[in-house]
């Protein structure tokens, strides 16, 4: 089965009790059972069905099991955020006195918790760029993972998933991947070798910016040690390669609360069908667009892995199969030029989100990158002319004509 029929026709896509079409919502907050001893037997794990929907919810679970299918993994954990997802998928794993090394050109949202986490014991380590050996010098005894994007959001980087995974498995360590800004409709990094894969569904996955959400897939390969993993190790013996997860959904998905609405799984799942669709259209305009802006005379750069030019082209033809993302960066040589063009823009929306059917502009110097520093904007790879576009769509056409007007402007 193919990747289109499959978000059709894959994995139970439709109720088998009422032969609906699309995922029921189920919008309770708990379940009724008939006897005390049923109940005990659902929260103890012994016996099936949902007991509260912080916990598990059948229309959860539907956006769950369709989204590990897509991602090649065993099992899935649905969050309320983005944020949620990556905040849940490094701290099952991290302790007070362990490490993560991660690249400084990921999304400031990542950045920003992984630099926080200091506050609890954690130190976070930030390669400059995605090389291995960038990687390998930082690190230590105490890392426990290493965490990158598939396309860095807004650096455009991209990392050898499969070298990085390489790395992460000679020193005992998983590979942690968010696969936003790609989907697994360009790349599954589970089959790159990559243990763990998180998800902002609030953009590409729910495509039309109606929802927020995050999501964790597991692999459920990963050879968890006494030495460094010694909870994940004891869980194995009962729990065979779901270790993770069960640590996961007993442990800090339960206990703090970040869980899916109902309603936003079902969003999801709308947003699944389309997936392949949107990204074909969407990755085509990007390319477009990224042409014309890489010629205009008011241009100054363009970052876009699908130019032959850019130095990530070659690993990105490799890895996403032809086709180089939703996300483009140029510069226009001032913030002031910046705002301007932005400012002139007619079909371009100007907010902070990303994976829209719409396109979608923000100047990241002044808005998710305001917090940082100078230095680390700079490590981050976000200037003061940059502004990122999220390709939506819209005709090719109408997109390169509208900025060419507000870069004439």
């Amino acid at each position: 089965m193919e990747f289109n029929t499959q978000l059709l026709h894959g994995s139970n896509s439709f109720d088998e009790k009422t032969g609906a079409t699309q995922v029921p919502i189920f919008q309770a907050a708990a379940f009724h059972y008939e006897s005390a001893e049923q109940l005990e037997q659902a929260f103890s794990g012994s016996g099936q069905g949902y007991v509260y929907t912080r916990i598990g919810n059948p229309s959860v679970h539907t956006f769950e099991r369709r989204i590990t299918s897509l991602e090649k993994g065993i099992g899935a954990v649905s969050c309320s955020s983005g944020m949620a997802a990556i905040s849940l998928a490094v701290l099952n794993l991290l302790e007070q006195g362990d490490e993560l090394v991660a690249s400084s050109g990921i999304f400031s949202g990542s950045y920003a918790l992984f630099k926080s986490l200091s506050d609890f014991g954690i130190t976070a380590r930030f390669t400059p760029d995605v090389r291995e050996e960038s990687f390998a010098e930082l690190i230590t005894a105490k890392t426990k993972l290493i965490f990158i994007e598939s396309i860095g959001n807004p650096k455009m980087d991209v990392p050898d998933i499969k070298a990085l995974a390489g790395l992460a498995h000679s020193h005992q360590i998983p590979l942690i991947v968010d696969n936003t800004v790609t989907s697994p409709y360009l790349v599954r990094p589970l089959e790159q070798g990559a243990d763990i894969v998180v998800h902002s569904t609030s953009k590409i996955i729910n495509g039309s910016g109606n929802s927020i959400g995050g999501v964790i897939i597991d692999k459920g390969r990963f050879q968890w040690s006494e030495e460094k993993f010694p909870k994940l190790f004891k869980l194995k013996k009962a729990h065979s390669f779901f270790a993770y997860l069960a640590k996961l959904r007993s442990g800090l998905y339960r206990d703090l609360g970040a869980c899916q609405a109902p309603f936003n799984a079902y969003l999801n799942c709308l947003g699944l069908e389309t997936l392949g669709l949107r990204l074909d259209r969407i990755c085509s305009n990007a390319l477009a667009l990224a042409r014309f802006l890489s010629q205009h005379p008011q241009v100054q750069w363009v970052n876009y892995p699908g130019l032959s030019e850019n130095p990530y082209h070659h690993i990105a033809s490799e890895q996403f199969s032809g086709k180089y993302g939703i996300l483009l960066t140029f510069g226009v040589g001032s913030k002031e030029r910046a705002y301007n063009v932005i400012n002139s823009l007619k079909y371009a929306y100007n907010l902070a989100n990303i994976g829209d059917v719409r396109t979608l502009v923000i100047h990241p110097a002044s808005t998710i990158y305001a917090n940082q520093s100078p230095e680390e904007r700079l490590e981050a790879g976000v200037p003061e002319d940059m502004i990122r576009v999220s390709v939506g769509i819209e005709d090719i056409e109408d997109l390169i004509n509208d900025f060419d007007q507000a870069l004439a402007g």
